[in-house]
This record gives C-alpha cells, sequence and structure tokens, in this order.
C-alpha cells in the first residue's frame, strides 16, 4: 500500500489579503492578525484532499498533529496516521521540514503539501529529491515550480500519481524571494534547490519568468489605451501589481505601489498600497474597474501576488468590468496555454473562465482562453 504524507502549513497565505506581501516571520505574522487576516490554506488544503478522497481505500495517509494536516484530512474525509508532534498554535518552519524528514523515512510514495515559497524551501532543505512532492499554492508569492495551478489540480496529481497512472518524476525549481525587500518593491528572486515532482506539466506550474522583455514602447502604449478608456469615467480604477500596470502610473505622473493594488480615479490617487478591506470601503456600491496583468511564465491573472483582490472585491466589480494588459511577448511566453484564475473560489473561478479580451498595445487586443 502506498503512504501518502500530508502537511499543512497553517499560516500560509495570511498576509496577502491585507497587503503585507507574505508572512515570513513573527512580527509579519502578528501584523496581519492585527489587521483582520484568516488563515488561507486550511481551506485550500481540504479542496485538494477531497480529490484525493477517490483514492483513501488504497493508500495510507501519514500527516501531522491538528493544523498541520490532521483536521484538513478529517474535514477531507480521509482517515489518517499522525505522526510527529509539534505546538499547537505556534507552528514553525522547523515543524514543517521536521515533518517531511519523518514522512520520507517513514517510506511515504508522495508528500502533498499546502503553503508558500517559503514551505517548499523548508521541505526541499528537509529532504532534497528523496520523496517526489506536490504542492497546493496557499502562499502570497509563489515562484516555484512544484505548486500545482490550483488546489484541485494538486489533489488531480497525487491523485493520479497514487493510482500509477502519473509515473514519471523531474526535478522542479524551488524558488523564493526576500520579502522585506519584496515589501519595498525590490524582486529578488533565486533558485534554492530542486524538488521531485510527478511529470505532469499541464497541471502543475512553471517557474515565474522575471526575464522577459517588455520593450518601454509596448508599455507606454498599453498605457496609453488605458488612459484613453478612462476618459470621461468616473468610475474607480483598482490597479494591480505588475511592472506592466505600474506603466500606467507612471503615465499618469502618479506614485505606484509596484508589488501592492493601487486605487485611482478621475486620473488622481485615491489609495495607496490597500487591504481587500480598504478596497470594499472604497468602493462600496460606486462603479469600479479592475486593471490586473498576466505572470510571465506561468499565466496567472488573479490568486498570485495579488490576493488584496479577493473574490468578494471581483463580484462586487463584476467580469465585465476586469481589463487584463499583457505585452505580446509575455503571451507568447505561455506557449499556447491558457490564462489561469485561481481565486480559492471555485464558483468565481468557472464564472471567469471563458475568453477574455487582453489589452496588447493601443487599439490593439487579442482573446485569451481563461481557465482554472
Amino acid at each position: 500500500m502506498k503512504k501518502l504524507g500530508v502537511i499543512v502549513n497553517p499560516i500560509a497565505g495570511m498576509g496577502g489579503r491585507v497587503g503585507l506581501k507574505g508572512s515570513d516571520g513573527v512580527e509579519i505574522l502578528r501584523r496581519a492578525r492585527q489587521l483582520g487576516a484568516r488563515p488561507e490554506s486550511p481551506q485550500r488544503a481540504i479542496e485538494g484532499l477531497e480529490v484525493v478522497s477517490r483514492v483513501k481505500g488504497d493508500i495510507e495517509i501519514l500527516t501531522y498533529p491538528v493544523e498541520m494536516g490532521e483536521d484538513e484530512c478529517r474535514k477531507a474525509g480521509l482517515d489518517t496516521t499522525v505522526i510527529g508532534a509539534i505546538k499547537s498554535g505556534e507552528t514553525t518552519p522547523e515543524d514543517t521540514g521536521t515533518a517531511a524528514a519523518e514522512m520520507a523515512a517513514a517510506g511515504a510514495s508522495l508528500i502533498l503539501f499546502a503553503g508558500g515559497d517559503g514551505t517548499a524551501r523548508n521541505i526541499c532543505d528537509a529532504i532534497g529529491e528523496r520523496v517526489p512532492v506536490v504542492g497546493i499554492p496557499a502562499g502570497v508569492k509563489i515562484h516555484s515550480a512544484v505548486y500545482a495551478v490550483t488546489p484541485r489540480s494538486a489533489g488531480e496529481v497525487a491523485a493520479g500519481f497514487l493510482e500509477g497512472r502519473l509515473k514519471e518524476t523531474r526535478a522542479a525549481e524551488v524558488m523564493d524571494i526576500d520579502e522585506d525587500a519584496f515589501r519595498e518593491g525590490v524582486v529578488a528572486a533565486r533558485l534554492y534547490g530542486y524538488l521531485l515532482v510527478p511529470d505532469e506539466r499541464r497541471l502543475l506550474q512553471n517557474v515565474k519568468s522575471g526575464g522577459i522583455r517588455a520593450e518601454k514602447d509596448a508599455l507606454r502604449r498599453i498605457a496609453e489605451d488605458l488612459i484613453a478608456g478612462m476618459e470621461g469615467d468616473d468610475s474607480y480604477y483598482i490597479i494591480g501589481p505588475g511592472t506592466t500596470t505600474r506603466s500606467l502610473m507612471e503615465s499618469l505622473s502618479l506614485e505606484n505601489t509596484l508589488l501592492g493594488v493601487d486605487v485611482i480615479r478621475s486620473g488622481k490617487l485615491v489609495a495607496k498600497d490597500v487591504t481587500e478591506a480598504q478596497l470594499l470601503d472604497i468602493v462600496g456600491e460606486n462603479r469600479a474597474r479592475i486593471v490586473v496583468t498576466v505572470i510571465g511564465g506561468q499565466g496567472h491573472v488573479f490568486g498570485r501576488g495579488n490576493q488584496q483582490l479577493s473574490p468578494r472585491v471581483i463580484r462586487r466589480v463584476g467580469k465585465k468590468n476586469i481589463i487584463i494588459v499583457a505585452t505580446k511577448e509575455k503571451l507568447v511566453s505561455l506557449s499556447g496555454r491558457p490564462l489561469l484564475v485561481d481565486t480559492g473560489d471555485e464558483a468565481l473561478n468557472r464564472d471567469l473562465s471563458g475568453y477574455m479580451r487582453v489589452t496588447t498595445g493601443y487599439r490593439d487586443y487579442v482573446m485569451c482562453k481563461v481557465g482554472s
């Protein structure tokens, strides 16, 4: 009987909705809780585990106590063998590494874990390429290629591997960034190592691409198109993070948050580096539009680095008021794969699927397929 190890980082992603761009460190976690942040990873772990439950009679599940996997497995209807020990409510990165090492020593065939890039680093440090893994995306910044495109996709990959339908594995990059620099608008990602993953490239994301050259002229033309559309429109414009959207703010001579979410109206800055709660207050019953870009190499539009644009915010604004912008080079980097949405709300993901227009220049648009 195959053994599946399950690890949940219970605090992963807590900084996203409240605009902290991560949850690494005791002080950041304290601030996130003060701002009303709620754990995101438990529910996302359950979504992935519910898919795995279809093979539960054929596998033994090893997990860590309480919030590090036991609770989530139980809610997904899975019986488990609980190993290890933690101090509930005060879990640490060391707990994650120890859990992975103990599961590997116990003969786990695969480890399914929920977290972000920091979690992947902890597991990489503990087991290297000894045991295949699949990551359930639950963090704010997810550059690593060990994660599935959605929680349910992670469950599909794990189930396929345990059923024997997926037999091959490959080494996938574990990337992470300096969160302190990230909060100052500097992206300094580097390779920390490799983990083995089942070779299912359709459901596992690529490493985030940061080297695609987007010429200033292309970005300027995208900004010109957006500004032309704003003329006479008193809607609130919610500007998502990224260098592509930053070109709009620069063209309007407005201060901007490269890695946060800003709000403008009638060509003026209304609020800078906002949280989900602030967005809901600002938008209220007013007309609003969301401007987002595409993550190069991965294709995500929602759910990676812009969790402030939560399901509640997106629903309040409406699909018809979402503006996607991207250079043609960035779209080419996807090699025909669809754009992705991973909002944490399956019903909303389905509503956003289909074809959406992407602005690639001044009066230059392409229709791209969106999936989840």
